[in-house]
């Protein structure tokens, strides 16, 4: 059974190893493997292969070392793949001078777009929530975002945890549902077609109304949001915008 002392040693190991913290200084000529190297060649992996391709033992091959050897610059693979994670996102784009709806819009769409640049990403789980220096400049930014619109802090956090859990789900479900096709937005249409020609008006009078219209008629501007999710953020911006203004405070 985890106890409070094991999670909080867990928490610390991943701070260390992520933000270089205990690492010990070397003098002389620099070292031919370090976690940089380890943490840039499980990445191309994970990209060319997908995760499953990601052991300690293959890293070590593409890298011309023994397994051993990288044991000395990350202790296992569950934390070579938090130090992939916070790599692989990078730090944030900057803001580029929004408003708060617009950056927060932004920053989904940026957010989607390392996804669909690495869909390896959604198929990690970590016991406790992101500590790496990457990870932590995202959210200093959608936070910053939200509580320029007006929110306080609990606020701010609740409506960023969801907007997170929004662009990742949605992500994750376009990658289950159309995972192997060449063209999504091909697959999807297909799929309105194929429901269409399947349901019965008399049983499904709803879904008969809706897939006989323009659901997947909308395409998004390259690099864009998909229009659902553009959406339902938008709904949820209108809300706290209503939210703060019932405060009495600008937005």
């Amino acid at each position: 059974m985890a106890t409070d002392d094991d999670d909080s040693h867990d928490l610390r190991r991943s701070a260390d190893l992520l933000w270089g913290r205990g690492r010990p200084g070397r003098r002389g000529p620099k070292a031919q493997l370090s976690l940089e190297r380890l943490v840039e060649a499980a990445i191309a992996l994970a990209d060319a292969e997908g995760l499953a391709a990601v052991s300690m033992q293959r890293v070590a091959a593409e890298l011309g070392y023994t397994t051993m050897s990288l044991y000395n610059h990350v202790p296992s693979k569950d934390l070579l793949l938090e130090a992939m994670a916070d790599a692989v996102v990078g730090q944030p784009p900057a803001d580029r001078g929004e408003d708060w709806r617009a950056s927060v819009l932004a920053w989904a769409t940026d957010l989607w777009g390392v996804f669909a640049a690495h869909p390896w990403l959604l198929r990690l789980h970590f016991d406790h929530p992101p500590l790496g220096p990457n990870q932590l400049a995202w959210l200093e930014r959608l936070l910053r975002a939200m509580t320029a619109g007006g929110l306080d802090g609990l606020e701010a956090m609740s409506a960023a945890m969801f907007t997170v859990s929004a662009v990742r789900g949605m992500s994750q479900a376009q990658q289950d549902m159309y995972r192997g096709a060449t063209d999504p937005a091909r697959a999807e249409a297909e799929y309105q077609r194929m429901v269409v020609s399947l349901v019965d008006v008399s049983r499904y009078p709803t879904l008969a109304a809706v897939f006989g219209g323009p659901v997947f008629a909308a395409e998004p501007v390259q690099g864009g949001l998909p229009p659902e999710i553009e959406f339902g953020l938008q709904r949820l911006l209108d809300g706290l915008a209503a939210q703060v203004r019932s405060r009495g405070r600008t937005c």
